[in-house]
């Protein structure tokens, strides 16, 4: 039997003109709405710099992978910052495997916003 996954959640860390989205568990077709609308509000709300947190998503499918070109891309176009923390090589493997990894900002977590 697989091990219990654990129901997904996320995280908003917020702290002067930066914000931390965290995402628990996968982060798939279900998920990516829920994510994408956190950082559209805090984007909505004025904050400089985003970051997304990947450190606890245990599977990242090509949608959240979409999502994430997509809000970089914007980032880009708009003038805001965004990056990411790095997760589990099981996550890690869709960006090697896509050749994104050095495209997109992967920050240290100790670096990251918020």
């Amino acid at each position: 039997m697989p091990p219990e996954v654990e129901p997904f959640r996320c995280e908003v860390q917020a702290e002067r003109q930066a914000v931390r989205i965290c995402p628990v568990g996968e982060l798939d077709m279900a998920a990516v709405p829920v994510v994408d609308s956190h950082l559209c509000e805090q984007q909505t709300a004025g904050f400089k710099h985003m970051t997304l947190d990947l450190r606890d998503v245990c599977f990242l499918d090509s949608t959240g992978l979409r999502m994430i070109l997509d809000w970089d891309a914007s980032s880009r176009a708009d003038g805001f910052a965004f990056s990411l923390v790095a997760g589990p090589p099981t996550v890690q493997r869709i960006f090697e495997l896509t050749g994104t990894t050095e495209r997109l900002n992967f920050v240290e977590a100790s670096t990251a916003a918020a």
